[in-house]
């Protein structure tokens, strides 16, 4: 079926007893034009009465919904493609169910900080696309005079860091750098996005504290640095007219702040990661370093704090921010991997559906739910909500159908992006995502893959 559909050039309808449209799920079909956007959306009602020459996938019970849109994805090409690249990212992608990844403008080299180094990762990136990919900017010192330069390229928006980044080219702004960027910005309809964390100025570790416990590095990043960046960013939301995003937001002390500032009708939003209401503190062992990320995996507490903040409306969107490295570089240091040293980030792009399901489900969550935290909220955040992010006429033909009620270990043979280290190995999930398909086309069918068919996509805020 893979390569059949693949290739056919006409009218295609994807049938199922489940699909998910506005009013929940339900008996329904997707017919897609050659062009592969959503001609028509027939009901049940009037699939039985339907004349077409159609190429038909009916898939029974299997659930058909938007392909995923992952709006926070590493993927490292050029410069550092041997920590990741588009070929592999974006297989992993396709794998899980995620039709649009945005790629985030470090740690490429060299990264996304002009009109320049935009056009140099659009060259890196063709020919080895299985999904869509679309690109943040980059804010540093010094760089306002490029964004919208950048706008007009068609990024989806900008990304800056209140603390250091981890890479020397990717350095930290300061308050000022910031009101700069976003008087740059005002009248674009572009979003900037904070790595929200402020460096606190206090020794937070003590030389006698263990750099092979988790609660060591936990020490060191403590809520507090959230806390105070957020608080910085709400009073620079109410100051300028542009739209501001929390990136992977951990610490549950910041929430109410991003409530205030909603509360108070400011354009603002926030995500939070796979890792933060999966994982918990608690059961991190010693020298697991492929558990650190930047913020860090907290408490179990905290934990439940973010999934109450997804139903009261104070978190947007679930992303994976898929940051991966070498093995080597999660291993340091006398033969023990050491949190204060390893590099910080998971990698979690191919498996972002079925871990949110798996915990989503115990906490009744629906399948609606899921897709407008990882679909609908992320594609409205990158402006590209024209073509992603829903099932209607007219927009892409980009679904992903999968099957909630299957289980499946995670095992290093069914990984997809390049290096195979991450805290998910072992671990058994719910929902397995069957066909990814791209306008129309089947870019994966159970562990196969079609030639790469992806494109890249530009924010709206490029077409006005």
């Amino acid at each position: 079926m893979l390569d059949r559909m693949s290739g056919m050039g006409g009218m295609k309808l994807f049938r199922s007893k489940k699909v998910l449209l506005e009013d929940g799920l339900q008996e329904a079909g997707i017919l897609v034009g050659q062009e592969g956007k959503i001609d028509r959306i027939l009901r049940k009602d009037e699939l039985a009465t339907l004349q077409h020459n159609a190429e038909v996938l009916d898939v029974g019970n299997l659930v058909i919904m938007p392909g995923l849109v992952d709006s926070h994805v590493h993927v490292n090409e050029p410069g550092r493609t041997e920590w990741e690249g588009y070929w592999t990212a974006t297989r992993a992608a396709a794998a899980g169910g995620v039709t649009t990844i945005v790629d985030m403008p470090l740690n490429s080299i060299p990264p996304t900080t002009t009109k320049k180094n935009l056009e140099t990762k659009m060259i890196a990136a063709k020919g080895k696309k299985h999904v869509d990919v679309a690109f943040w900017g980059g804010v540093v010192p010094g760089n306002q005079n490029e964004l919208k330069d950048m706008v007009e390229a068609g990024v989806v928006g900008f990304k800056c860091f209140l603390c250091p980044s981890g890479v020397d080219e990717f350095p930290e702004v300061t308050k000022e750098d910031v009101e700069l960027s976003l008087k740059e910005l005002e009248g674009t309809n572009s979003v900037l996005a904070f790595h929200a964390e402020c460096e606190l100025g206090a020794e937070l570790v003590m030389p006698s504290d263990n750099p092979c416990e988790y609660r060591t590095f936990l020490r060191s990043r403590p809520p507090k640095m959230e806390v105070t960046a957020v608080q910085l960013i709400t009073q620079l939301c109410s100051k300028y007219s542009v739209r501001c995003h929390i990136v992977h937001l951990s610490a549950a002390e910041a929430l109410p702040f991003v409530r205030a500032a909603k509360s108070s009708g400011l354009p603002l939003t926030a995500e939070t990661c796979h890792q933060y209401l999966t994982l918990n503190a608690e059961a991190i062992p010693d020298c697991a370093t492929q558990y650190k990320c930047c913020p860090p995996i907290r408490g179990l507490q905290n934990r439940e704090r973010l999934w109450a903040a997804l139903v009261a409306g104070e978190l947007d969107m679930v992303v994976s921010d898929h940051s991966p490295c070498t093995p080597e570089m999660k291993q340091t240091r006398g033969g023990k991997a050491q949190f204060l040293t390893a590099w910080g980030g998971i990698s979690s792009l191919q498996f972002g559906l079925s871990l949110f399901w798996t915990e989503a489900r115990k906490r009744g969550f629906s399948i609606a739910d899921i897709s407008r935290f990882l679909s609908q909220n992320p594609s409205k955040l990158c402006g590209l909500q024209y073509a992603k992010g829903q099932l209607k006429e007219g927009m892409d033909a980009d679904l992903v159908i999968w099957d909630p009620e299957a289980k499946f270990q995670v095992e290093k043979s069914i990984i997809q992006h390049k290096h195979k280290l991450t805290p998910y190995l072992g671990k058994w999930l719910n929902g397995r995502v069957i066909y990814t398909i791209l306008r129309g086309q089947a870019v994966y069918q159970n562990g196969k893959f079609s030639p790469p068919l992806g494109r890249l996509v530009l924010s709206s805020a490029s077409k006005h």
